[in-house]
């Protein structure tokens, strides 16, 4: 079944602006190699091929956190505690599931973040760590 994913990003014909809206199913992380952000990350998937399995990154779906680059010191102090945050909730979690696989901008993959069955999107909402982000304009400033 993973393998079928691999083989519609490769074999259907399908334009750049439908495959966006396109949802892949759940798939497997076998191993986070690195979190850049409160809502990114990269990944090892299980039972791809390597090409697309191996660091592959990760973007949270549903949520916004702040930048680490932000446009102020509280904006790059809040994305840290982002980031530890996520480090915390995926570090801890033993079974880590990518649900609602999209594929986004740069090669990521877009997908809704579980660790033992809990949502990351959720966890961060409720720590006010992250506002609600639709992959529209972002709405929330950090700074105020």
């Amino acid at each position: 079944m993973k393998y079928c994913v691999f083989a519609l990003l490769i074999n259907c014909n399908v334009s750049a602006e439908s495959i966006k809206d396109m949802t892949f199913g759940t798939l497997k992380v076998s191993e986070v190699t690195s979190i850049y952000d409160g809502d990114t990350f990269r990944a090892n998937l299980s039972d791809l091929h390597p090409l697309i399995s191996k660091r592959i990154g990760i973007r949270v779906s549903g949520i916004d956190t702040p930048e680490m680059r932000g446009k102020c010191n509280k904006e790059k102090k809040l994305a840290r505690e982002a980031k530890q945050f996520t480090v915390n909730f995926l570090r801890s979690s033993s079974d880590i599931e990518l649900r609602n696989v999209k594929r986004g901008k740069y090669f990521r993959i877009v997908a809704d973040v579980y660790g033992d069955n809990k949502s990351l999107t959720k966890a961060l909402l409720s720590s006010g760590l992250g506002a609600p982000y639709s992959g529209n304009k972002k709405t929330k400033n950090w700074c105020e």
